[in-house]
């Protein structure tokens, strides 16, 4: 895998989900990596971001939202909104923005780190799985569009990986939720956030060319 130190990589909502991982594997193999922990709240606040980090090669839109579970019957508007708020939006945001300076480069990276959970669907989880869903299908479309121009966006779409947004730690020690595991996860266990790491920086390497619009499931067989 080849890579150079002068590429940029903007990780989003670096301080949760596969920020913390994605950023060390990055720095640790040259990339620089300018690490955002802002709230991406509106196309504005997006905008402002792009400008200020200037050239951007890689753009990793790590979003993260923990929903409200329930029956489709008791789900609110604001929660429905919320999700879409936080995950749909601001990564339409995010790849309109920078996509301009990519497209002039005729280069770059676009990683979207979403969800498994669309690809199979979790009961009491609807609003969920339709977000996570509309940005699979949003990364599948502009994948395609901006193969053309030497951009490669693709989707790391996970579930069952370690992290403290959906899996904390006191979830994870339950009886209960081994069993879970044992029971719908062909590997038996939960991954390794290192392992979504090591998948962004393929995706992210110059050696990654003739793969775009694609969905990598990343949950142990789950959504297989």
């Amino acid at each position: 895998m080849t890579n150079s130190a002068t590429r940029r990589a903007l990780i989003t909502c670096a301080d949760r989900y596969m920020g913390r991982a994605i950023a060390e594997r990055f720095n640790a193999i040259g990339i620089e990596v300018i690490a955002d922990e802002s709230s991406l709240d509106s196309r504005a606040a997006v905008e402002a971001l792009i400008d200020r980090v200037g050239r951007i090669d890689i753009l990793v839109a790590n979003l993260a939202e923990a929903p409200k579970t329930g029956p489709i019957q008791n789900l609110k508007d604001e929660d429905w909104q919320r999700l879409f708020e936080t995950l749909v939006d601001p990564l339409m945001y995010l790849v309109r923005a920078v996509t301009p300076q990519m497209v002039e480069r005729r280069q770059g990276k676009i990683i979207a780190v979403t969800s498994a959970a669309p690809l199979r669907g979790i009961p009491n989880n609807a609003a969920y799985c339709a977000a996570r869903g509309a940005q699979n299908g949003f990364i599948k479309a502009i994948g395609l569009e901006l193969a053309r121009y030497g951009i490669q966006a693709n989707a790391i779409a996970q579930n069952y990986v370690n992290n403290d947004t959906y899996y904390p730690d006191d979830i994870l020690d339950q009886e209960k939720f081994i069993d879970h595991v044992r029971r719908n996860v062909p590997t038996n266990k939960v991954g390794s956030p290192r392992e979504t790491a090591e998948l962004a920086a393929y995706l992210a390497s110059e050696d990654c060319t003739h793969m775009v619009g694609q969905l990598i499931p990343l949950a142990g067989g789950w959504a297989t």
